[in-house]
């Protein structure tokens, strides 16, 4: 796992922002940032159906289809969760993006804690093939896991892992401006 890593407290609950493999984290659940179809392809839904297996395919198969802005949730197949969450963020372009990452981000935690899950990790959402910019996600994606966190939850540590130094720091950043 990578040195990068920040840590804070917010409201009796671990935020950490680090750089690394999210299919590798020590957490319940992992949010796969998901198309509406529920189709794993690439990015991390490729890589969650490599090493998860067709599990997660079939039973994604089974939910069907999920609106932009929402969640649902699989088992995790071979991987060491406990469940994936499959968040389906905005595509840039199509309008209201932000609304629609910000519900993305909202739907995840509050899926995590109905299911009484303790800990989650969040990538940025619509950051890949989705082409929403790094810098509104990760201002949008902290506010949001900060609101949330203050509502009162039974999510005792919530991550939020990205791939490469730069989103690492583009995050780093933005949380260093503080929460809007």
């Amino acid at each position: 796992m990578s040195e990068l890593r920040v840590r804070l407290n917010l409201d009796g609950t671990r935020l950490d922002l680090l750089e690394g493999d999210i299919t590798q984290l020590d957490v319940e659940a992992i949010v796969n940032p998901a198309n509406e179809d529920l189709q794993l392809g690439g990015g991390i839904s490729g890589v969650i159906l490599e090493k998860g297996g067709p599990a997660v395919q079939e039973e994604c198969d089974r939910i069907g289809h999920t609106p932009v802005g929402t969640a649902v949730m699989t088992g995790a197949g071979s991987l060491d969760f406990q469940q994936i969450i499959h968040a389906v963020g905005p595509r840039m372009g199509e309008g209201d993006e932000d609304r629609k990452l910000a519900a993305a981000v909202r739907s995840s935690l509050a899926l995590a804690d109905r299911n009484g899950l303790k800990s989650i990790a969040i990538p940025a959402i619509s950051t890949g093939i989705f082409g929403y910019p790094m810098d509104r996600c990760a201002r949008i994606l902290l506010t949001e896991v900060h609101r949330y966190l203050q509502g009162g939850t039974k999510l005792e540590q919530v991550v939020i892992c990205l791939f490469g130094e730069d989103a690492f720091n583009i995050f780093r950043r933005e949380l260093r401006r503080g929460f809007r």
